[in-house]
């Protein structure tokens, strides 16, 4: 019989294309961008509008960081 964290995970695994918001982990894993790149680009004030900042967790909106990573030539 499963325990109730491993029936709450499956209950509440989103798929990473899914999600509204991205951690810098998932961010990093998505994109192929580094976690520590991923966090410069966060402290970057032009890039407010991609960010949320949730107490000290900082996610990006999926669908702003997806055209801003369409946009780049490099990084």
């Amino acid at each position: 019989m499963e325990n109730i964290t491993e029936k709450r995970e499956q209950y509440y695994s989103v798929p990473i294309w899914r999600k509204l918001c991205l951690t810098i982990e998932e961010a990093a894993v998505y994109s192929h961008i580094g976690e520590n790149k991923l966090r410069e680009i966060a402290k970057d004030p032009r890039n407010a509008r991609m960010v949320l900042h949730n107490g000290s967790h900082v996610v990006f909106k999926r669908n702003a960081f997806e055209h801003y990573v369409e946009e780049l030539s490099h990084i």
